[in-house]
């Protein structure tokens, strides 16, 4: 499937090294498309959160999330721009952090507008996992005793 004839989907792509309120930034993506005359009649969205135990079974701390300024950016930019085109659906909201984040922070927002439910959860659940695999982001896990390590893999699908 391909987007609606004679549209393009509209991407909004944000990294941010601070916390963000995930229902406040998709409520003002939401006035966005508003202002813009884009009605969705479906919404699927997805916030993420800092699991409170590392790979290995530890209580976590911390988890640090480095990435290529410029780089990453314009990759989530064609994650997005892909699977948004690949589904047929009118726009496409992530906002992800990166930095230190403590369990239970969010540190993703992925947000699809359509005209049909499953375009949009499709096209979440696939940008989604997308971002999990795709996404040139480097992890590592601070424990609370102090030590860290570096993630090789992401958790499994």
């Amino acid at each position: 499937m391909t987007s609606p004839a004679g549209s393009t989907p509209q991407l909004s792509i944000g990294l941010s090294a601070t916390p963000f309120a995930p229902l406040q930034r998709l409520e003002a993506w939401q006035q966005q498309l508003a202002r813009q005359g884009l009605i969705a009649a479906a919404e699927s969205l997805f916030i993420g959160r800092v699991r409170p135990v590392a790979g290995d079974g530890s209580t976590l701390a911390a988890l640090e999330l480095e990435h290529y300024p410029g780089m990453t950016e314009q990759q989530l930019q064609s994650l997005a721009a892909d699977c948004a085109a690949r589904h047929g659906v009118l726009a496409v909201l992530v906002q992800h952090r990166v930095g230190r984040l403590a369990p239970g922070e969010p540190i993703v927002l992925v947000a699809i507008a359509a005209d049909r439910r499953g375009p949009a959860q499709r096209c979440g659940q696939e940008l989604l996992e997308a971002l999990k695999h795709d996404a040139p982001f480097w992890k590592r896990e601070w424990r609370t005793d102090g030590g860290s390590t570096w993630l090789t893999g992401n958790t499994p699908r």
